[in-house]
């Protein structure tokens, strides 16, 4: 099965470097009618761009009205995919080729299931239902807002706090987040070459963004990865804590310095996004946080 005939008048070809503001332009313009907030920045698609597994030549796709991009998509892995159209080219046909597209090319790079996530209710969400996909899980975008007190969150005896040390902790940030994230159902292990380009190799990163949690021994057992966007929201994108150090607090006092760094480098909120495979969204609502939106991950069986 291949995708249909694109509606009359619009061309298609892989996305390349050059379009990556006009990729932005569609993809906030669906989140903004979607969700009626932008939290995307055009950093989130370039480091997706830049993983070491993912072709943009094979894998991307846009469709265009004469120079314009009307809409576009990609697939990661042969499971993850994201696709957008703008607002100006509803109702024509495009999510619904964007889709078939992804499908057909997961399918054709040996994935079994293909998913992508969706604001609940949107309208990405009602087209992918509507083709047969299936709810994997739930995700929850959660924010401290800007009034809210930040409440000191104390260490165990005998952990500090440390910042990332560059040339030195590279692959310790990595290990403890993937080691954690290898816990959840329905997820695919990332390569440090795929997950670098998301903190670490993020246009403008400082030092301050990940920081460790350290035992006696100045062994990191924790670790939290911030991206201060240009709305000055600080956004806590990773946390993770080693298996045998869990239930001490570390993740609430690093979650607290996260936001508290934001402060002080002109956050005006902070937030971040958990899901259903992680238990852990009591921990976020116990330190103050409150739900401001919620997306399903919907799959489609291949």
């Amino acid at each position: 099965m291949t995708a249909p005939p694109l509606p009359a008048g619009l061309t298609s070809r892989p996305l390349t470097p050059a379009d990556l503001d006009a990729t932005f332009a569609v993809y906030a313009d669906a989140e903004l009618a979607d969700c009626g907030e932008l939290m995307l920045e055009p950093e989130d698609i370039e480091s997706d761009w830049e993983r070491a597994s993912f072709d943009l030549s094979t894998q991307s796709v846009g469709v265009f009205d004469g120079e314009r991009l009307a809409g576009a998509a990609e697939v990661f892995g042969a499971r993850r995919a994201d696709g957008a159209v703008h607002t100006a080219y509803g109702n024509r046909g495009i999510g619904s080729w964007l889709a078939a597209w992804t499908e057909d090319l997961a399918r054709r790079e040996g994935g079994s299931l293909v998913g992508q996530s969706r604001f609940a209710g949107g309208g990405g969400d009602r087209l992918l239902r509507g083709r047969g996909y299936r709810e994997i899980w739930t995700s929850w975008v959660l924010e401290v807002p800007a009034a809210t007190p930040i409440e000191p969150q104390s260490l165990p005896p005998g952990y500090e706090l440390r910042t990332f040390v560059p040339g030195r902790d590279e692959d310790i940030a990595y290990r403890l987040i993937e080691d954690a994230f290898n816990e959840w159902p329905d997820r695919t292990p990332q390569t440090y070459a795929d997950w670098q380009p998301r903190i670490l190799g993020r246009r403008g990163f400082e030092p301050w963004q990940v920081r460790f949690a350290v035992d006696g021994d100045r062994t990191p057992v924790a670790v939290a990865c911030t991206i201060l966007d240009v709305a000055n929201c600080a956004h806590v994108d990773q946390i993770a804590v080693r298996a045998d150090r869990r239930g001490l607090g570390l993740a609430r006092a690093l979650l607290v310095d996260a936001f508290e760094n934001g402060r002080v480098r002109g956050a005006i909120r902070s937030d971040l996004s958990t899901d259903s495979r992680t238990g852990a969204l009591g921990l976020y609502l116990r330190v103050g946080m409150t739900i401001t939106q919620t997306w399903h991950h919907l799959g489609l069986d291949l």
